[in-house]
């Protein structure tokens, strides 16, 4: 039989121990991490447990009668360990899910799955399950990402960029400093999209504090000034860009393929992969054909990040 429960501060440390076990989790679902927007969303986490031990638990938060995996997280679902665990195991927990939400007020599940370039160990027992249960795929947006073992050659454009910027004098560095670069970040994203970034500034800098390993920023540097930079999330397996920005300078001085490369080659070259992110709008209905295309030549092939739909 399986139980679920749903989260309370009480149980972090039990949290916290099993998600660093887990074959498809990573530092962004540690409760250290989860918590810092707390404010934002109405967290409605869930532990699975057989036998008294737990089994999974699904970072998750909930608007009216719709549980979502974590709306502050990139990708969730169900966080498993590798052993003791089966397809027969996760399909119980969905049997309890439809058995339990109902009861709780909750009709409906936005299910993210982690995307296997994040899984230390097959993982995909829970994408099975969606279809046993007639979940239906809500949303789907392209990644570009590089194997870094078996990196595609960055094309000419790309090469000829990294050569010029180069040439220019312009270094990249790892900084702490993360002001001058949010600025660039923050005005290119309310010029182009209107939005902010997702984090303010307080937040990333609180963020980096908890994670120094995990969230690294790298900028490209002229002269002492800041034309660009590359946000990475690092989850040993993944170097994940999580922001790129550069300035209009920057554009001009084409200081993103450089940064890439000293990223791929360098930095992260220990990684199983470079992520490069997203380059879609309304749930993926848009692709950014410009920014995709910049990605794919530097090296990078598509990964999805999709979420589903189940009703209860």
């Amino acid at each position: 039989m399986i139980a679920l429960k749903v989260y309370s501060p009480s149980l972090k440390s039990e949290w916290n121990h099993f998600v660093y076990g887990a074959k498809n989790s990573t530092f962004i679902h540690l409760r250290e991490y989860m918590d810092y927007h707390n404010t934002r969303f109405t967290d409605n986490s869930l532990i699975a447990y057989s036998g008294g031990k737990i089994i999974g638990v699904l970072p998750a938060n909930i608007v009216g009668d719709t549980l979502y995996s974590h709306q502050g997280l990139s990708y969730g679902g169900w966080l498993v360990h590798t052993k003791h665990f089966d397809v027969s195991t996760m399909l119980r927990i969905f049997e309890a899910m439809r058995d339990f939400l109902p009861t709780i007020g909750i009709r409906k599940l936005v299910y993210k799955p982690s995307p296997h370039i994040y899984h230390s160990y097959p993982s995909e027992e829970d994408i099975y399950a969606i279809f046993k249960y007639d979940g239906k795929l809500l949303t789907s947006t392209v990644s570009a990402t590089i194997p870094i073992n078996e990196a595609i050659r960055f094309n000419e454009n790309a090469r000829r960029a990294v050569k010029s910027a180069s040439a220019l004098g312009i270094t990249v560095e790892e900084t702490e400093d993360y002001a001058p670069y949010w600025e660039i970040l923050s005005k290119l994203l309310t010029t182009r999209y209107k939005v902010n970034p997702v984090h303010t500034l307080d937040e990333i800098n609180l963020l980096h504090s908890l994670f120094p390993l995990n969230i690294r920023l790298f900028t490209a540097n002229l002269d002492d000034k800041v034309l660009g930079g590359v946000l990475v999330y690092n989850t040993g397996i993944v170097a994940h860009a999580q922001y790129i920005a550069a300035s209009e300078e920057g554009k001009e001085k084409k200081v993103l393929p450089l940064i890439f490369k000293q990223l791929i080659g360098k930095e992260f070259s220990k990684c199983k992969y470079f992520d490069f992110g997203t380059s879609n709008e309304q749930n993926g209905r848009y692709l950014n054909e410009g920014l995709s295309m910049q990605k794919t030549g530097m090296g990078g092939r598509a990964v999805v990040y999709n979420s589903y739909e189940l009703n209860f």
